[in-house]
């Protein structure tokens, strides 16, 4: 495949062919065989019913998703992305439209519905048919088709791969009021706010908001409060959450970064002298790499982080729900955190020090190798952002609010700028004229 299995996925594809050429006594091939013919030698390799809890099962249900994967590339060019609500870490994409799945989720339903694999014959003749719709629909030549690009992995995930954090503060009291409001009133709300914005939303930023989010909500149960419909549309109901109660935050960055530079300097603080460095981190300095990523490397913590948790900072003790309907989620995106495990450091934190810590590590760095540190215009960009995130995060835990970890994709912290217009004017005094 162009765009291969993620490593684990092809692991089990191969175990389960060989898994299959041993109770049949022949190879099988995963790509070629009818799936309701393969049925007949899944109960040989279960040895009891399927069981989703089963690690073994699941083994087998991972090979097989693989074996679905790669007959969707064969028939229509589809790809693995990354993506970090898909429980394989990837779902696959295809490039003629907008139509992402996760093959282990499908081979998981069919499984657990009798072991009825021909389901899967189903959902292709499914999506056979949803990519020719997109083919031939009007105006389809210009957008997918051959004097078009079409979509590809990194489309798919700036999408849908939920890469990016940021810290949110969140009014216990506005979010309990959004997630318990009926999804109409919510997207009446909404639609009103955004011709109340300062300034002007502009229009393309405008039909958006009404195509995804107005017209997300118009389609849930207007019977019933948001809060019992939380598992039909997850990211709506954290985006309510954002617009109608956050009343201070960090900007949005990729959880890489959070994870080895924003929040490691929290930990390491300002030191006042730095440990010995070996000839390949010195090597890896006179090569160019980045100071900052050294320094958080090389250095020890001043306070002890949890070994294990949330990007190295939060313990799994540390981490609840914003409102119990969201425990019917499966992979949150706004999640409550204990602000008591870090206010204590950021009580601490002077970005003015921090800067000063830096440098005179590049100095000790410079020492060491006998000579100046390549130019290096990232470093300096990381130092920047970093230190600003952490003085976000240092305003932030003063708010009398509940601090939230909200995850987004690439495309929705480009997009955060219009969404704080809106959440502006739907959390600002309203002027009615009588």
């Amino acid at each position: 495949m162009a765009h291969p299995a993620p490593p684990h996925v092809q692991s089990a594809q191969a175990q389960v062919a060989a898994a299959l050429q041993q109770v049949e006594g022949k190879p099988v091939d995963l790509l070629q065989v009818p799936w309701a013919e393969l049925e007949a030698s899944i109960p040989k390799l279960l040895g009891a019913a399927f069981d989703v809890n089963n690690p073994n099962h699941q083994g087998l249900a991972l090979g097989l998703a693989g074996a679905f994967a790669e007959r969707m590339f064969n028939e229509h060019g589809a790809f693995w992305f990354p993506n970090r609500d898909s429980p394989e870490g990837a779902t696959l994409g295809f490039p003629d439209a907008i139509i992402m799945l996760s093959p282990f989720g499908a081979v998981m339903e069919s499984m657990a519905q009798g072991g009825k694999l021909g389901k899967l014959e189903d959902l292709a003749a499914d999506i056979r048919r949803s990519l020719g719709q997109a083919r031939f629909a009007p105006g389809a030549t210009q957008s997918l088709g051959a004097t078009g690009p079409k979509l590809g992995p990194e489309e798919y995930r700036r999408l849908f791969d939920p890469g990016f954090l940021q810290f949110v503060v969140l009014d216990a009291a506005k979010a309990k009021t959004a997630f318990e409001s009926k999804p109409d009133a919510l997207a009446r709300d909404v639609r009103e706010a955004l011709g109340r914005t300062q300034p002007p939303l502009p229009q393309e930023a405008r039909q958006q908001f009404e195509g995804q989010i107005v017209q997300s909500l118009t389609r849930l149960d207007a019977s019933k409060p948001l809060s019992d419909q939380m598992d039909r549309a997850p990211r709506i109901a954290e985006l309510m959450g954002h617009m109608f109660a956050t009343m201070g935050g960090t900007g949005a960055a990729p959880e890489e970064f959070w994870g080895e530079i924003v929040l490691p300097l929290l930990f390491i603080g300002s030191p006042q002298s730095f440990p010995p460095v070996d000839d390949e981190e010195t090597q890896a300095f006179t090569q160019g790499a980045p100071t900052l990523a050294l320094f958080v490397d090389v250095v020890p913590h001043a306070v002890q982080a949890p070994e294990e948790g949330l990007l190295g900072t939060f313990e799994q003790s540390d981490l609840t729900l914003e409102h119990p309907g969201f425990g019917k989620v499966g992979a949150l995106r706004l999640i409550k955190v204990n602000a008591e495990r870090i206010k204590p450091l950021l009580a601490q934190f002077d970005p003015d020090k921090t800067v000063d810590a830096v440098r005179r590590f590049t100095k000790h760095m410079e020492e060491k190798a006998g000579k100046g540190a390549p130019p290096n215009p990232q470093n300096e960009e990381m130092l920047k952002a970093a230190t600003v995130l952490l003085s976000d995060l240092k305003r932030a835990v003063t708010e009398n609010g509940d601090l939230c970890l909200r995850r987004l994709t690439e495309a929705e912290a480009a997009s955060e700028q219009a969404v704080s217009l809106v959440r502006k004017a739907l959390q600002g005094p309203r002027i009615i004229l009588s």
